[in-house]
């Protein structure tokens, strides 16, 4: 569900008057129930009756099925199945045609990250023993915890809230975000940033609106000069007590467990899941829309490119089970020394 503290919504409309606004004809013609009033968008599991959703891969067929959402944008093969309470909207393009309602539903240029008038939201509200140093900008509509304190030329944008006994260093941005209790942020770290989604690559590059949010759950840290992008239409999620190092990217929609550790440079792509108590060491790469399930480690410079089960130890690029990794080492040494015998 898109959150309207931090991208405003143009709506309602129905959904003949969408399409006659983006000028598909072709999808309107013949199509039964354009009346249809939409009041926001959401993903597939979470959609309720006045919501648009996207069914765009196989993938997604569970999801799909079980959908309450009011009209799902689907491929031609998925037609049969939308559910009987769902408008299906049919194009060989969805991704496409879901980013342009979206851009129509929320327009770039009203959104809480570009746009300073959020007169809506109203004034900020600050509690006690709060702490606010010099040349800080708050935005209208944050809620800042007690005894919480914001270091110098940090900027807080519309909407955001942060819990109590926060500590948020000095030069940070943080924008479409909600921040829990004892969290700590460290100098320079962007969180809420806009995740990098397109369509057509390397020809056009369609820019994929990204109008989700970062929660970051009580007892996170987060290193110096991080960066935490905030979702496409979901959340992305840090759960309590993880510890994230300096110069570390998390990507759009990725979930993270509680009493993670990533250490230093890692590299997390869009929607990869980490299970509790994972730890990923320095420079790990993941190549996205992928599960490490709890209390798996991955070593230094590793690359995972597949899903791994609870308890896993990997290391390699790409990223395998540790034993293989050495049994194979192991073997290319004995290969390059050659046969001696004799």
């Amino acid at each position: 569900m898109v959150d309207t503290r931090f991208h405003r919504f143009a709506g309602p409309h129905t959904v003949g008057s969408i399409l006659a606004a983006l000028k598909r004809d072709d999808l309107l013609a013949g199509l039964v129930g354009a009346e249809l009033s939409i009041s926001g968008a959401s993903e597939l599991e979470l959609a309720g009756a006045g919501d648009l959703a996207l069914a765009a891969h196989t993938n997604y067929i569970e999801e799909l099925r079980s959908t309450s959402a009011g009209a799902v944008i689907v491929l031609p093969a998925l037609r049969d199945v939308v559910p009987a309470g769902s408008l299906a909207i049919v194009s060989d393009k969805p991704h496409y045609l879901f980013s342009e309602i979206l851009d129509h539903l929320y327009p770039s240029n009203t959104r809480a990250v570009i746009s300073g008038g959020r007169d809506d939201l109203g004034a900020p509200i600050v509690e006690r023993e709060v702490v606010i140093g010099a040349n800080v900008v708050i935005g209208p509509g944050v809620e800042i915890g007690r005894g919480t304190l914001i270091g110098a030329n940090t900027v807080i944008g519309a909407g955001v809230t942060i819990g109590r006994n926060s500590t948020i260093a000095a030069n940070c941005t943080i924008d479409c975000a909600h921040l829990g209790n004892e969290v700590v942020i460290h100098s320079g770290v962007r969180i809420g940033t806009e995740g990098f989604g397109w369509l057509d690559y390397g020809q056009s590059n369609r820019k994929v609106p990204q109008l989700g949010r970062v929660l970051i759950q009580d007892r996170v840290e987060i290193g110096a000069n991080s960066t935490i992008d905030r979702g496409a239409l979901g959340d992305t999620v840090i759960g309590e007590g993880t510890k994230i190092d300096n110069l570390v990217q998390i990507g759009h929609n990725c979930k993270i467990g509680r009493n993670c550790l990533i250490v230093a440079m890692c590299g997390l792509a869009g929607s990869t899941t980490l299970g509790d108590g994972v730890v990923l060491a320095g420079n790990v790469g993941t190549s996205g829309h992928l599960t490490i399930g709890a209390g798996s480690l991955v070593h230094g410079r590793s690359a995972v490119t597949k899903d791994w089960p609870p308890g896993s130890k990997l290391a390699g690029a790409p990223a395998q089970d540790i034993r293989d990794f050495w049994r194979e080492l192991a073997t290319m040494r004995k290969l390059s020394k050659g046969d001696k015998r004799g």
